[in-house]
């Protein structure tokens, strides 16, 4: 199990991988960006403010209590602020959210099989590849379906993560823009060999899949 868990941990902390990627990936790089920004921002805003508060109000420099009157800008204010940013965070995931489920149109489709332990791939030709080969810019749209257990498919290159549940059509789909291979894991704890429920994207020159989904038919 810790292979996979490596591998994400790395994506994580680098903010990217080697081999091909997709704009989808760059979109949730930024809304994660602004989500943590805005947090540490707050954070330290919160933080600075107490600590002021705790030094300038301090027992030694105020040994009797006073009463301190209400101000209703400054609770507006406190209100206000904190309700826009936490809108202008939905906003900003929602709109990742929905570029993540709105396929364009002519997204070519493949049939997606998790098993314990492994991927199948199914193009619309009949053939069938433990790895998932496809063309460079062009919308790629899979449908997977689970004949076991739980499964979750996860590129962390293309920032894209589905629940693969048996008796449940899932869907996820991404243009890669770039040519390369890039990993796929199961992010969903499904047995034994889960840590070894490994495949890869093989992004290819749009001629050279052609030929590929073609041949040995």
């Amino acid at each position: 199990m810790l292979q996979p868990i490596l591998a994400m941990n790395m994506t994580n902390l680098t903010g990217a991988t080697e081999g091909p990627s997709t704009d989808v990936a760059a979109a949730v790089d930024n809304i994660s960006l602004f989500l943590h920004v805005t947090s540490g921002l707050m954070l330290a805003l919160v933080t600075g403010l107490m600590l002021y508060f705790v030094i300038r109000y301090r027992r030694t420099r105020h040994p009797k209590a006073v009463q301190v009157k209400s101000s209703v800008a400054l609770e507006v204010t406190w209100t206000v602020i904190p309700t826009i940013l936490v809108l202008a965070m939905f906003w900003y995931g929602y709109e990742g959210f929905k570029m993540l489920r709105e396929v364009p149109d002519g997204a070519m489709e493949v049939k997606v099989t998790a098993r314990m332990w492994n991927w199948t791939f199914e193009y619309d030709n009949g053939k069938t590849s433990n790895e998932l080969y496809v063309p460079v810019d062009r919308p790629v749209k899979l449908l997977m379906n689970s004949v076991d257990v739980i499964h979750s498919f996860y590129v962390p290159a293309f920032r894209v993560k589905e629940d693969v549940v048996p008796g449940q059509e899932s869907m996820v789909w991404f243009k890669a823009n770039s040519l390369g291979r890039t990993d796929i894991f199961c992010a969903e704890y499904c047995g034994e060999a889960h840590a070894y429920m490994l495949s890869q994207v093989v992004v290819m020159e749009d001629d050279e899949f052609e030929e590929w989904v073609a041949s040995d038919l």
